[in-house]
């Protein structure tokens, strides 16, 4: 990783970036936010100044939710497995198949919650 980064300039500062972001995350102190979403849109990285372009339209939100321990990932979860669902079916099924697939899931992801997971090498 560190001679690709040597190599890529724009990798490196694409890294950099969103190394720090992470770390605001991590530590739940939206303080840098502001500096952070200035050096992004300055950085000369079209795709990472359009994300803070985002970010800086709901800013107040953001920082909220970096710093609040609340978040609604369960419901977002339940939500895209529907979406998906539907997705698949294209409108061959009703509404029952559509929540008997989806309660399945939900019970799928309940027994498997408590595996543990490892990440990717």
């Amino acid at each position: 990783m560190h001679r690709l980064l040597e190599h890529c300039p724009e990798l490196k500062r694409t890294h950099d970036l969103v190394r720090r972001f992470a770390s605001v995350l991590d530590n739940r102190d939206a303080t840098s936010l502001p500096s952070w979403l200035d050096e992004v849109s300055h950085s000369g990285l079209p795709p990472l100044a359009g994300i803070a372009g985002a970010l800086r339209e709901d800013q107040h939100a953001v920082a909220q939710g970096i710093a609040t321990t609340y978040n609604s990932g369960v419901n977002e979860g339940r939500i895209t497995d529907v979406k998906l669902q539907k997705r698949l079916m294209a409108g061959r099924a009703g509404v029952p198949l559509l929540r008997h697939r989806v309660v399945l899931i939900a019970h799928l992801r309940r027994r498997y919650a408590d595996r543990p997971t490892t990440a990717p090498r």
